[in-house]
């Protein structure tokens, strides 16, 4: 049983803030069966749009999970194991270089003394951060850089938009920021996780994610590229100035008409809030959804499990994200996992899962109470720190 009153009093709270967002959509899922939705204020506040049921967000990060997800589909049917060497698959990374100072003032690469495995891909632990300057420092890690210069040769090369294969046989020759699978730092990895459900399916991301969940789940709003009417349904994106005011603010990662070429690993999906708990209410729920089996239980098991060492801990708790939404948690196989929820200041359970998207979307599945949460808001910053841990104890608060 579920009781959702304290869940709406904290999305009445979340509404009252200012800066916050202009609208907002969470729903959850216990044993299978969905027990609570709500949508409050605006989709679009300047058209007077109502958010509702089928609205459609730009996901970000989140799209992390479905990608890691389908990839250890294919680990089930024995592609490739965790332990194999990158360069088995993409014979590019084998003899890769990595950045080092002397004395923090003269540059070097010099070979890596160990190779990128499967896992490190997973694990954000290949030493390659994203290809951007957002957020992250270009002189810290000069890796940015060479990954930026990568992409502006590759569109000149080829005189068109690039794939995500093509970037990642081009990416090989950029040095690493460290040795890989000694430290953490969020970034590229997952496009070469998703370069690899590509290799192994024969299959664009986009079609191997709508065969093994999307249609069959009945998630007929989730996707890459805008399909009929998906424009018209899309929240729009806000921020706020200096004064608390919010502000449209146009804030993509990613394209997403019919004709885009490049399907990224790390975001770039659309969905609804109803399709999205679809999709976590399955991870909660053995890998079942309306009694059909999309994975193994045993390998969510390995996907929610910590996957990294108390020094790459340190990287995850406070690179990228702010230190104060990471505590008690580790990082599985793409998702980050609660591994101390008295560290983690949370009521929920040991074993939950899940991610984050920039954009402000959130969710979890959690295996042992077969409940799953989402959130789903369009802002920028996404306020994450101060309004997901909100959202999340009133979630688990009504838990009877």
């Amino acid at each position: 049983m579920y009781n959702g009153r304290k869940l709406d009093a904290a999305i009445e709270r979340v509404m009252k803030m200012n800066p916050g967002p202009a609208g907002l959509v969470c729903a959850v899922s216990k044993d299978g069966e969905t027990v609570y939705t709500r949508y409050e204020g605006f989709a679009d506040e300047q058209t007077g749009r109502k958010m509702q049921g089928d609205t459609i967000f730009d996901i970000w990060s989140l799209t992390k999970v479905f990608v890691c997800t389908a990839a250890m589909t294919l680990f089930e049917q024995g592609a490739f194991l965790l332990n194999d060497p990158l360069d088995y698959y993409f014979p590019e990374y084998r003899d890769m270089q990595v950045y080092e100072r002397d004395n923090w003032t003269l540059l070097r690469t010099r070979p890596a003394k160990t190779r990128i495995t499967i896992r490190d891909c997973f694990t954000m632990a290949t030493g390659f951060p994203y290809a951007t300057n957002f957020g992250t420092d270009k002189e810290v890690h000069p890796t940015i850089g060479r990954m930026l210069d990568v992409k502006k040769a590759l569109r000149e090369k080829l005189g068109r938009p690039y794939t995500l294969q093509e970037e990642i046989h081009a990416m090989a020759e950029v040095p690493l920021a460290f040795d890989p699978g000694t430290q953490w730092m969020y970034g590229y990895s997952h496009e070469l996780v998703a370069g690899l459900v590509e290799l192994c399916s024969g299959m664009r991301l986009s079609e191997y994610l709508k065969k093994t969940f999307f249609e069959p789940m009945g998630m007929k709003s989730t996707g890459y590229h805008y399909e009929d009417g998906w424009k018209e349904r899309q929240a729009a994106f806000y921020s706020y100035n200096q004064d608390g005011k919010r502000i449209p603010f146009n804030m993509s990662i990613s394209g997403h008409e019919p004709d885009e070429v490049y399907e990224a690993g790390g975001g770039g999906i659309l969905s609804t809030a109803e399709d999205m708990l679809k999709f976590f209410t399955m991870l909660a729920n053995d890998g079942i959804y309306q009694g059909e089996q999309y994975i193994g239980r045993k390998t969510i098991d390995l996907m929610r499990r910590n996957h990294i060492t108390e020094v790459q801990r340190q990287d995850f708790m406070t690179g990228a994200h702010n230190a104060v939404y990471m505590p008690g948690y580790g990082y599985g196989l793409g998702v980050r996992t609660m591994i101390d929820p008295a560290g983690g200041f949370c009521n929920g359970s040991k074993g939950e899962f899940g991610w984050t998207g920039g954009s402000g979307t959130w969710a979890a599945a959690d295996p042992e109470e077969r409940f799953a949460v989402v959130y789903m808001h369009q802002l920028w910053p996404n306020l994450e720190e101060v309004i997901h841990q909100r959202i999340r104890a009133a979630a688990y608060g009504g838990i009877l």
